[in-house]
């Protein structure tokens, strides 16, 4: 199998804060998610009294997701990111505001869809994901077909997935991949569909930066799996 391209750059900054040391050794390994190496992991285990189980990938300081987390107690919020700093956030919000139905992999999104049990997820959010603008680094893109190939089996019948930009060309590029794999259904209606952040939406100071080169874009899909032809 031929090697992965890495989605990200460096995964730590500057140095961390004793307290954010101490949420790392004691609170990290309480809320991680484990690397099943190789084997299927069914988050719904990961949370014993949730409803439903959501992906975050790439939650960066972690607003989103805790915010998600806080409005919807009874849903498992499962968030990967490769960033040590991004850990760190969002375990001070963790402790701070006792949000128990979080868990966290650090690490390569992919990695962690590879080991999720068939069907097991009722939402995805991929929110500002690095945009590689520069030509020769589109092929390390998150949204690229064989990637919704796999994360489209771990997903539900009726399963919701949201993308987030800022760039314009990765807009493009990811709303058509999605609309290529014909398991998922572009929902918008009007322009302000997907122009407006969704009711939904948790802000994070990453969006409120605009960094990208044009105003967010928001995504939503709708997962359906492909009946399979069956002859006589």
């Amino acid at each position: 199998m031929a090697a992965q391209h890495r989605l990200y750059g460096r995964s730590a900054g500057k140095p961390l804060s004793e307290r954010r040391q101490r949420l790392l050794a004691e609170k990290f390994p309480e809320v991680s998610v484990p690397d099943t190496s190789g084997d299927e992991l069914d988050p719904l285990r990961l949370f014993p009294s949730a409803k439903e189980v959501w992906l975050e990938i790439g939650f960066g300081g972690g607003e989103h997701l805790a915010g998600q987390a806080r409005r919807h107690p009874d849903v498992g919020l499962v968030g990967v990111e490769p960033f040590l700093d991004g850990i760190a956030k969002i375990l001070g919000l963790i402790e701070e505001e006792r949000l128990e139905n979080i868990r966290l992999r650090r690490g390569d999104a992919r990695d962690l869809v590879a080991q999720l049990a068939p069907a097991s997820l009722d939402r995805v959010f991929i929110l500002f994901p690095d945009p590689w603008p520069k030509t020769r680094h589109h092929k390390r893109r998150l949204v690229r077909p064989d990637f919704l190939d796999s994360l489209a089996r771990t997903l539900k019948d009726g399963a919701r997935v949201r993308f987030a930009t800022d760039w314009a060309d990765y807009a493009n590029s990811a709303l058509e991949a999605f609309l290529a794999d014909h398991r998922f259904s572009w929902v918008a209606s009007c322009a302000d569909d997907w122009r407006m952040p969704p009711s939904d939406h948790v802000p994070t100071r990453y969006q409120a930066k605009g960094l990208g080169d044009c105003r967010p874009v928001f995504f939503d899909f709708h997962f359906t799996p492909l009946l399979i032809q069956r002859g006589n």
